[in-house]
């Protein structure tokens, strides 16, 4: 599998006016229609699944360039934009409660597409392990609130996901591609770009983590009562000191956070999981109503008691997507990855069928963004 981007956004509230959302929309259709034309729409997946090609995108349809609406805005425009008869392609899902329709969308759009049943079952899937993956497989502090999914007739997909972190007012975004699907918990990033690194991000979808996950099946495998005994010896009161009151030198008040443990775990989900008997982490957390607190018990009792770690590494490996903008001052970006966005966006903004006007104004957009990120 191709998951090919993380990004970071300052948070923004509001939304985009009604006259510019319309342009957004008129515009991002004219492009896309010209580079589906020329590279065919599965081609189209590849690229709005690259984040520095989604944030030129953003940037030529006029919306803040380094802001967490970029993503929610730019994804509404994408949705209205993009028709069946003329681009092959459909959009679904959206932000917060539109989100949770994208399964009903799915079955919607399956009598245009002619979706077999497993088709779709593995459509809502992927859908919903994704979802999965990004907020309680790898625990960044993000919570999901935005989820689009964009399908092809041939039943390939990419997935933009954001996540909010309320208290650092910052948005991160998540990319995903169907193609060369392997595994949803292993190693599923095929480059992740962001503004920040976090100390420590348990990372159960990586690679380190295989033994973590190999004993958490295990442990659920094995019986609730065994893995109640194991929960119990760590949630004794000396035991519970060591694992919440572990100082560091300096800061002798300030817990080590990523040793925390949930305080409750549910059992009635742990005798569910036993009697079902995953045969692998990814059905194991595929169950419905396994969430980042069982994720993060499991893998504590096998990194504690088992001595199997799982990756505390923040997913987050390069840390240089802001484009600059009003909201602060430039950085350096991957300016290859930017070099091809450019020259896939900017034909397709000069052959659109759209007023020279608009033309004009978008390439003018397009080459602000590319001085400021020299």
């Amino acid at each position: 599998m191709s998951r090919t981007g993380v990004a970071n956004l300052p948070l923004h509230y509001g939304k985009a006016p009604r006259w510019l959302f319309e342009r957004m929309v008129k515009l991002a259709g004219g492009i896309v229609a010209i580079i589906i034309d020329e590279y065919g729409n599965e081609e189209f997946l590849r690229r709005i699944s690259d984040p520095f090609w989604f944030q030129a995108l953003s940037c030529v349809l006029a919306y803040d360039w380094h802001s967490s609406g970029c993503t929610t805005v730019t994804c509404g425009a994408l949705k209205e934009a993009l028709k069946l008869e003329e681009h092959g392609l459909k959009v679904v899902g959206g932000k917060g409660k539109v989100s949770r329709r994208t399964p009903l969308e799915i079955e919607e759009l399956s009598h245009v597409f002619n979706f077999s049943t497993s088709a779709i079952k593995k459509l809502k899937y992927a859908s919903r392990i994704c979802a999965k993956v990004d907020n309680a497989i790898i625990q960044d502090n993000h919570q999901l609130y935005h989820h689009v999914m964009i399908l092809t007739e041939r039943s390939k997909w990419s997935i933009i996901q954001q996540g909010m972190q309320i208290d650092k007012k910052y948005a991160r975004r998540y990319h995903w591609l169907s193609d060369n699907v392997d595994s949803f918990v292993c190693e599923p990033h095929k480059a992740i770009v962001g503004d920040i690194c976090q100390e420590k991000v348990l990372d159960m979808a990586s690679k380190e983590s295989e033994s973590n996950q190999r004993t958490c099946v295990d442990l659920v495998n094995d019986g609730p009562n065994h893995l109640k005994t194991d929960w119990a010896m760590l949630a004794r009161d000396h035991n519970q000191r060591t694992l919440d009151n572990w100082s560091f030198p300096e800061k002798k008040s300030k817990p080590i956070l990523y040793l925390e443990m949930p305080r409750s775990i549910n059992w009635a989900k742990m005798k569910e999981i036993y009697d079902f008997q995953p045969k692998n982490y990814e059905q194991l957390i595929g169950m419905r109503g396994v969430g980042p607190n069982t994720v993060r018990g499991l893998a504590l009792i096998s990194d504690l008691i088992y001595g199997d770690k799982p990756s505390w590494f923040d997913p987050v490996i390069k840390y240089s997507f802001a484009f600059g903008g009003k909201d602060g001052v430039p950085r350096p970006v991957d300016r290859k990855a930017m070099d091809e966005a450019i020259e896939i966006i900017k034909p397709g903004i000069e052959q659109a069928k759209i007023g020279d006007k608009d033309k004009i104004h978008a390439i003018k957009r397009l080459q602000k963004f590319v001085t400021i990120n020299q």
